[in-house]
């Protein structure tokens, strides 16, 4: 009985742990929605609200800066819409395309060679490369060891060179000293009442040599760079006060009461003594200018050869890596890597077709040029801060309009509009951008910019200054891009990622997008494929 009984609560707590363990193990099934990455159109979208006002002098100029080629209207002449009133210089424009042009060629072939698969000709050219790679590098560092070694040894002789003129520098202050003690003793006896300021001086200048031949010797004891400079430095102070010395003495020589005392050839002597340290002290600062262009020397050509190794260092680097690469079997990464960089060169080929067509100054509606400040050949800065010339609308409305800081960026002169005025009917009418206000306008503390919309046909007979309009610019739009919808996007540590599942598993992937439509869908650049599976927020 009492078997049956420890089985019985066994088997209970076996039931009890199972079903306690499938509770607490039961995981809750997480739900996504997904979307598929799809090629489509992307319009990008301002919307406003306006007002109907009469036909204003409207002030056109560049998105650019540059130089004005052609000035092709001229004051009072009719323009028709979409005539060329002005063109820049577009030369630079031209070489940047075709640079990038021939870029894109070769990121193609780099794409198409890599599908391919490399040639053992190519592998020679690289390998070749790298040797002579190899080469650069054992020729540079050769120059380098050369320029550093001849730098030490024009260093060396320079200062060898200096110790020579401190030397001859103590000879001449204590031949000066020498001579110094002779007028002194011979000229100013103790009972004279310059005698004390002659013998300080006298003494000054036996100081003077004195401390000179203790750098000296220091000098020569220890040659090293720097005891020479604090000789040289200590040298240029004794030699200058010996030479005020040498002054005061003569100076004093020439008072009333020596002056016929004194002999002309002691005289002389003081003047000659003076001389010869007054030469020294130009010896001195020579050299000392000559150590310093010596290192500025040495330093600009060692800088230079080490840029050389660093150099040929990073062709080295550059050819090695190349060659490991190209032997190595293509990765989808470097695929992708490839058609990014391809997607990145047209964007900038269309970058620049943009800009050379912004060169080009287009009448934005049909009227009447009223006003040219420029001529052919002057400078013009970007946008409508330099105003090339003015026109006056042939149609008698236009239309005023608002637009907030943030959007204002997306607009350009000629961006079609759709038009609808409430007041008259639902038809939609045709417009296009005329002009864009520089100058901001602040509206309950927001800053808007004012922008002027033309027609495009004849509006309604109907039509009344100061009628409410509701505008759509069509600021951007592109055709055949990736598209993927807003939410599908987030940022994480600065880069715009998004969660792509595949094979059943959830992927993060860096992206770059493009344009951002008006439909909460986005353009994406690189990073994505078509039909790939991503996963919305």
């Amino acid at each position: 009985m009492k078997t049956k009984t420890i089985i019985f609560a066994f088997s209970l707590l076996f039931v009890t742990v199972a079903a306690g363990y499938k509770y607490f193990s039961r995981k809750e099934e997480l739900t996504y929605d997904f979307t598929i990455v799809k090629v489509g159109n992307i319009i990008q979208e301002v919307s406003a609200t306006g007002q109907v006002k009469k036909g204003e002098e409207i002030n056109l100029g560049f998105k650019n800066s540059g130089e004005i080629e052609e000035i092709n209207v001229e004051v009072g002449q009719k323009v028709k819409e979409g005539q060329v009133l002005v063109k820049l210089d577009t030369t630079q424009f031209q070489i940047q395309l075709q640079e990038a042009k021939a870029i894109l060629e070769t990121a193609q072939v780099n794409l198409n060679k890599l599908l391919a698969g490399v040639s053992q000709e190519e592998i020679q050219v690289a390998k070749t490369t790298v040797d002579n790679a190899q080469t650069s590098l054992g020729q540079a560092l050769q120059s380098l060891e050369n320029i550093e070694t001849q730098a030490e040894e024009d260093l060396k002789a320079v200062y060898e060179d200096a110790l020579i003129i401190i030397e001859d520098s103590y000879l001449k202050t204590y031949s000066a000293f020498n001579v110094a003690e002779l007028v002194q003793q011979t000229y100013f006896p103790l009972d004279a009442q310059e005698r004390l300021e002659v013998r300080d001086n006298k003494d000054k200048i036996k100081q003077a040599a004195n401390e000179i031949k203790a750098c000296l010797d220091t000098a020569k004891t220890l040659p090293t760079n720097e005891d020479i400079d604090t000789a040289l430095s200590v040298t240029e102070k004794e030699l200058e006060d010996a030479s005020d010395a040498l002054k005061f003495i003569r100076e004093t020589c020439n008072k009333p009461a020596y002056r016929d005392i004194v002999s002309l050839s002691d005289k002389t002597s003081l003047d000659a003594q003076r001389g010869y340290i007054l030469t020294a002290l130009t010896n001195i600062s020579n050299s000392q200018q000559t150590i310093s262009l010596i290192k500025i020397t040495n330093t600009t050509n060692v800088d230079a050869a080490q840029a050389k190794v660093s150099s040929a260092e990073g062709s080295l680097k550059a050819a090695e890596d190349q060659f490991t690469l190209l032997i190595a079997e293509p990765r989808q990464e470097d695929i992708d890597l490839c058609q990014a960089q391809i997607k990145q060169t047209q964007s900038k080929v269309q970058l620049l077709q943009s800009q050379m067509r912004d060169a080009i100054l287009k009448s934005p509606f049909e009227g009447e040029v009223i006003r040219l400040n420029k001529k052919e050949g002057e400078q013009v800065q970007a946008m409508m801060s330099d105003i090339v010339i003015s026109l006056i609308p042939t149609s008698p409305f236009q239309i005023n309009v608002d637009i907030y800081e943030e959007d204002i960026v997306k607009v350009g002169i000629g961006n079609p509009v759709d038009i609808a005025l409430p007041a008259l009917s639902e038809k939609i009418l045709k417009g296009r951008v005329i002009s864009i206000e520089p100058a901001e306008k602040l509206i309950g503390g927001v800053v808007y910019y004012e922008v002027a919309i033309g027609f495009d046909e004849e509006p309604p007979k109907e039509i009344k200054p100061g009628m409410t309009a509701d505008i759509v610019i069509i600021a951007n739009s592109k055709e055949n891009v990736l598209i993927i919808p807003e939410d599908a996007i987030q940022k994480k540590n600065g880069k715009i990622m998004v969660q792509v599942f595949r094979d059943g598993l959830i992927q993060d992937r860096e992206i770059e997008i493009g344009l951002k439509g008006s439909d909460d869908k986005v353009e994406v650049v690189s990073g994505l494929e078509e039909g790939e599976e991503i996963i919305l927020r």
